[in-house]
């Protein structure tokens, strides 16, 4: 068994950190609060977060067992889904409530500078959220690679992903001077319009902001206590409060006064010792109904259909049918959603609102959120 599923130290440790904190509200109704996205089998027979967890066993011997970062009411999914693998990670990190991923990775890197055993050098930590889609491994492998050079000069290392089409759902880093494999980073930019990301696109200046990150654990919290003390000040006080039963480490309720913020606000926008390296690896944030279409088998006409869906005369369009028989006929860019409890219909143009519908489930207090 590898490094990964022992948690046996290595002398340069990388360490998975698996940030699955997210609710998948884009994809309801398919992901729920109790089960959100990153546990659910959307692309082949195991979830988002297993996939995550396969990819980063196959990184070597320097990879060792994960910190997974969660909500506390998946901490049996974590667990579960982790044995079903022969994966026990090194911790989990039961959140009371999510303050967003500056925390979760300060968390991460207080322990993992807590616990080196082993190793003759600091840790490096491998950011990750548990929800993302990666269909070239190898190309991914590579990438950390260059990464983990990349760390070795003192970099806090984000992995941009190389633009094959104008995206208006991602963020966007513009990309400085090149240093070997890596580049300076020049900007991070908004989500863009249409005409700005097409602009994007062209000048091949700018990549996706995939939401990843390498970085030596020391020195990230060294930054992160530069720009943003408050939160390592706090995430140090819940450690060391926190519960603990076996790899299991449950913070306390207090954790809710913890300040929130993404780690590229707090820190990565700020820092002067930031670097990207490009990934064309077929990455995916599976962040709406769209983008899972998108990297899902099609027939010759666009469509996808899974379970007992038919569909005629159609053309780019997702039926998903669950529990009973759903048709779909002359319809075009259309996503159809149909669980035991709720049937979703949508454009493809509109798959980003889908959250608007699961706040209002919320705002009426129905079940089916």
């Amino acid at each position: 068994m590898s490094d990964i599923a022992t948690g046996a130290p290595s002398r340069r440790a990388l360490i998975p950190v698996i940030i699955s904190g997210g609710s998948g509200t884009r994809l309801w109704p398919l992901s729920r609060e109790t089960r959100p996205k990153q546990f659910l089998p959307l692309i082949g027979p195991s979830s988002l977060f297993q996939q995550t967890l396969s990819r980063v066993r196959q990184l070597g011997e320097a990879a060792v067992a994960p910190i997974v970062v969660c909500n506390a009411a998946h901490r049996d999914l974590v667990l579960a889904q982790s044995r079903e693998l022969g994966i026990e990670p090194r911790a989990v990190v039961l959140e009371p409530v999510g303050r967003n991923t500056a925390p979760a990775v300060a968390l991460a890197a207080l322990l993992a500078t807590q616990d080196r055993a082993g190793s003759a050098t600091e840790p490096l930590l491998l950011v990750l959220p548990a929800d993302h889609i990666v269909v070239d491994d190898r190309a991914f492998a590579a990438a950390v690679d260059v990464a983990i050079e990349a760390a070795g000069n003192g970099r806090l290392v984000t992995f941009g992903v190389v633009p094959d089409r104008p995206e208006t759902g991602y963020g966007y880093i513009r990309r400085g001077a090149r240093s070997g494999g890596w580049a300076e980073i020049g900007e991070f930019v908004e989500k863009p319009d249409r005409a700005t990301a097409e602009a994007y696109v062209a000048s091949g200046e700018y990549w996706w902001n995939s939401g990843m990150f390498l970085f030596s654990a020391a020195r990230l919290l060294d930054e992160l206590r530069a720009h943003a003390g408050g939160i390592v000040n706090a995430c140090e006080r819940f450690v060391a409060d926190a519960r603990r039963d076996g790899v299991v480490i449950e913070l306390g309720a207090e954790f809710a006064q913890c300040p929130a913020n993404s780690i590229d606000y707090a820190l990565m926008e700020k820092t002067a010792h930031g670097a990207v390296v490009p990934l064309s690896a077929g990455w995916s944030d599976v962040g709406s109904w769209s983008a899972l279409h998108d990297v899902l088998p099609r027939d010759a006409h666009g469509n996808t259909a899974l379970g007992d869906a038919m569909l005629e005369s159609c053309r780019n369009t997702y039926v998903s049918a669950g529990k009973r028989l759903v048709a779909a006929v002359g319809v075009d860019d259309v996503v159809v959603v149909e669980t035991e409890d709720a049937v979703l219909v949508l454009h493809r143009d509109r798959a980003q609102d889908v959250k608007k519908i699961v706040d209002a489930l919320k705002a009426k207090r129905r079940s089916e959120t």
